[in-house]
């Protein structure tokens, strides 16, 4: 696979894994409450060996858990030993019950959260806000003019409003740099949907978040079923982790682990290395890690590289999930 590639058509580029971090919400908020509270020290180990292992960017967001896993991935970067601009850091803005005002009226706060560390990717976390996307581009691009940030994403927009986004930005001579948005083996709706199409078509780049499917695509859940019930955060009552969901995607995973087994890989690799090489260079993911091992392992996707046939395998069996 290769090392680095352009994120959409700005100047900044990234491995095709990096790391997602939700999980760094200290449980708090609601977005927290998805996760367990990580002491900093196993924060600061998840993002040294993720380091180690040649991710270099990470997302996080205001709305995860207020700031503080913006806080926490601040600290974890700096005990690494890590300055500003030897990584690339992304962040979003939450516009719930807010207007684009606010993108302008919070950057400072984002950036007292990342201290030292700059903002290379900000993005609009949901098509949700009391603004025009138009107005939320334009506030966007103007902290692109100030030099607050180096670029602007979009998360969870559909094919339109992605559309709508560039064009704003397109008319400041800004280019959209990505779209974020959920996008796994077990879930392919941005194919049907056209919005992947869109964003190839665009030039912008397809950040997938929840690669892994919550971690149904690592395969523990389907080797031992009563996992689910040990674990925090609300899987437990979601379907695709009950006894009828988990035999929907068994097959899935049974042809990952042979395709897996090939490559001395997990199944997760697999299925991490599919998404980043499918597409050609339009899609990197996100995989959290609450644990050092989590991340050495999401890592390793890196140095896979799938065949023709394997890919075309894997697209065959998951096809079911557009």
């Amino acid at each position: 696979m290769a090392t680095r590639r352009g994120l959409g058509r700005t100047d900044i580029e990234v491995t095709p894994v990096g790391l997602g971090c939700w999980q760094f919400s200290g449980g708090k908020g609601i977005a927290g409450r998805f996760w367990e509270a990580l002491p900093q020290q196993r924060v600061n180990e998840v993002v040294a060996v993720s380091l180690e292992r040649g991710i270099d960017w990470f997302d996080t967001a205001e709305m995860y858990g207020g700031g503080a896993s913006e806080r926490a991935l601040a600290a974890a970067l700096q005990a690494a030993g890590k300055t500003s601009g030897d990584v690339v850091v992304a962040t979003k803005w939450s516009p719930f019950f807010r207007t684009a005002r606010s993108i302008r009226d919070t950057i400072e706060e984002r950036l007292r959260s990342l201290s030292p560390f700059g903002i290379d990717l900000h993005q609009v976390h949901h098509p949700q806000g009391l603004s025009s996307v138009e107005a939320e581009m334009a506030a966007m691009a103007d902290l692109v003019a100030d030099r607050k940030i180096r670029s602007v994403g979009v998360s969870n927009f559909n094919r339109a409003r992605m559309r709508r986004a560039h064009a704003a930005l397109a008319a400041r001579g800004i280019p959209l740099a990505s779209n974020q948005v959920r996008y796994s083996l077990v879930d392919r709706r941005i194919e049907s949907s056209g919005t992947l199409a869109a964003a190839k078509e665009l030039g912008v780049t397809i950040i997938a978040y929840s690669p892994l499917g919550q971690g149904l695509l690592t395969g523990k859940y389907h080797e031992d079923p009563s996992y689910v019930r040990r674990r925090p955060g609300p899987r437990k009552w979601m379907g695709s982790f009950r006894t009828k969901g988990l035999e929907r995607t068994r097959s899935l995973i049974e042809g990952l682990r042979t395709i897996a087994a090939a490559h001395g890989a997990t199944v997760g690799q697999i299925a991490l290395a599919w998404l980043c090489q499918f597409h050609g260079e339009t899609v990197v993911v996100i995989p959290g890690a609450s644990r050092p091992e989590q991340a050495e392992e999401n890592a390793g996707a890196l140095d896979l590289t799938l065949s023709r046939g394997e890919l075309e395998k894997i697209d065959e069996l998951s096809r079911r999930f557009m």
